[in-house]
């Protein structure tokens, strides 16, 4: 299991010739996928040609190349960036995902998926049972992702599985170069198993919907349906000894040496003008600063912990999930 950059509620498009057949697909799926709807292909490509223009994410590589051999070229990632993508309220409308319908008078589905080649979109063929044999020829191809058959008993339930699923997909495949790039880094925990499994965790347990690398201090920023912002701080043992020795260097006071030395507080020193570390404006205040940290033991040990993220961390008011879907149901 890998650790995809960033990841948000996106846009499932559903084609099918039946527009009756798509209204009752979309009214039984889960309330909290995102849908459009077409009934005419040529719409349709029309749709997804002007979406793909707006769907790259924002992400800056800057690439130092002055008076340097091509084998010693710095690469630097602004992570803030990724971040930031949460202030952005087209977001949600990404089509990362197509369910298309094989039998359609104007282009077969198969077709249809051929015509968006080249466009990062996941894509699962809804077929009838005679159509089988296509599909797999399709996959094969690698034209598309998944198949189901609509006559299936759980064929409802199979497609909200695999959306989420490709969903899922969408974001480690779009996210891999950069994400193998920092894991190298400070973000390591984006190649751990374990560190993977625990986010994916406390995602559906808090109901989060959206997460983000964050920098300063690294960790991951969560939202929920509502906007409610959440940081899990993690740290690893080098990190550990930085926040011992900053403090020590800025006269902190012996107690929280203590706590930090012995791993029995995970800081996260947010106020105005900080960067997640001790200074001496914090003093003996430390405490409203710290939370006792969980550990997971994985490629080498975290500890981590969830924080509330003050206003002025995140830069602009962010765009909920929620309020993008009462607009588009409006």
């Amino acid at each position: 299991m890998k650790l995809p950059v960033l990841s948000h509620p996106t846009t499932t498009v559903l084609v099918d010739d039946s527009d009756s057949f798509l209204q009752s697909v979309v009214f039984q799926l889960d309330s909290s996928i995102a849908s459009k709807t077409f009934h005419n292909t040529t719409e349709a490509l029309n749709w997804f040609q002007a979406s793909a223009k707006r769907s790259e994410l924002p992400l800056e590589v800057n690439v130092d190349v002055l008076n340097l051999p091509p084998d010693q070229r710095n690469v630097a990632v602004d992570v803030r960036r990724i971040f930031r993508v949460c202030g952005q309220r087209q977001r949600f409308a990404i089509p990362s995902v197509l369910v298309v319908d094989y039998s359609m008078p104007q282009m077969n589905g198969v077709a249809f998926c051929e015509a968006l080649q080249g466009i990062p979109c996941k894509k699962i063929l809804f077929t009838g049972a005679a159509d089988e044999k296509i599909a797999v020829d399709a996959f094969n191809r690698g034209l598309i992702d998944r198949y189901i058959r609509k006559s299936a008993e759980d064929a409802l339930d199979r497609l909200e599985q695999e959306i989420q699923a490709m969903q899922q997909a969408y974001f480690i495949d779009h996210s891999e170069t950069l994400g193998e790039m920092l894991a190298l880094h400070d973000y390591g925990f984006l190649r751990c198993q374990a560190m993977a499994s625990l986010i994916q965790r406390l995602r559906r347990e808090h109901g989060l919907v959206e997460h983000y690398l964050f920098h300063g201090p690294t960790g991951v920023l969560f939202f929920d349906r509502h906007g409610r912002a959440q940081l899990m701080v993690i740290e690893t043992e080098k990190s550990m000894c930085s926040h011992y020795e900053i403090a020590r260097d800025n006269d902190a006071p012996p107690s929280l040496l203590e706590a930090l030395r012995e791993r029995r507080v995970i800081p996260f020193f947010s106020q105005p003008g900080a960067d997640g570390m001790y200074s001496a404006a914090v003093g003996e205040q430390w405490h409203r600063y710290c939370a006792a940290p969980q550990v997971c033991l994985g490629r080498e040990t975290y500890y981590w912990a969830l924080f509330d993220v003050p206003d002025h961390y995140l830069e602009s008011p962010v765009y909920a999930f929620n309020e993008y879907l009462r607009a588009e149901r409006a």
